[in-house]
């Protein structure tokens, strides 16, 4: 495919998740700029990316630090900037290389992880924004930080210089109502709100439950499939 055409093609889906998550806010009864569209681009090259950028989008995920790391510097040298969120599961020995390139880091959910990236992050001009990974049903194999570490590990990223707090992200458990699951998050996002003011950010909702999300107040829809196509793994 050109490049014409692969830019027609993303500039088509991106108008259809726009207007889903306008739709949605519209449904839920909040302004339609109340929530970012985040693209997840992992597999897919920085010409993507790059096409993306041009077509409006300000944020992109990724989920391995190894594809992240050469694909931010390909499009930092195009002149293009943009806000590099880290989504995946992450260890600490590549906090170091993450804290390099990204803006937010959305997969926090230890005191120890938190440590490691808030060293890693000393040095720069900016401190990253973390999210604190939210596990809404307890499953230690899916990732996330459960019942009262929650506030253990948000004191942990308050304490640290490299960092700031900007709130909690999600993933609906799989075979649940994204809806009753979402609400739970709502929960934990006003209480974490009133501990800690201004870590207002949510960044829950994908491609088949971004409605959900939205109606129970997320601030960031982290879309892959959607907007990008379903992805090959041979990529």
């Amino acid at each position: 495919m050109t490049d014409n055409g692969r830019r027609a093609e993303l500039a088509s889906s991106l108008d259809r998740v726009r207007d889903r998550i306008a739709r949605a806010c519209t449904a839920a009864g909040r302004p339609p700029d109340a929530v970012t569209l985040t693209a997840v681009t992992k597999t897919y090259p920085a010409s993507d990316v790059l096409l993306l950028a041009g077509l409006g989008v300000t944020d992109v995920a990724e989920n391995r630090d190894q594809e992240a790391s050469v694909k931010a510097d390909a499009v930092r040298a195009e002149g293009v900037r943009l806000r590099w969120h880290f989504v995946g599961q992450l260890q600490r020995n590549k906090a170091r290389s993450v804290a390099a390139y990204a803006d937010v880091v959305e997969s926090v959910d230890s005191v120890r992880l938190a440590e490691a990236l808030g060293r890693a992050a000393a040095a720069r001009e900016n401190p990253i924004e973390v999210l604190l990974q939210v596990s809404l049903d307890g499953d230690p194999a899916r990732g996330g930080v459960f019942g009262d570490d929650l506030w253990r590990v948000s004191d942990a990223v308050t304490s640290s210089e490299g960092l700031r707090l900007g709130g909690l992200m999600a993933v609906a458990p799989l075979g649940e109502d994204p809806r009753q699951a979402f609400a739970r998050l709502e929960v934990l996002a006003g209480q974490m709100a009133s501990r800690h003011p201004g870590a207002s950010t949510v960044s829950a909702g994908m491609s088949g439950d971004l409605e959900a999300a939205v109606e129970r107040g997320a601030t960031h829809v982290r879309i892959g499939t959607s907007l990008l196509g379903m992805r090959n793994s041979l990529r």
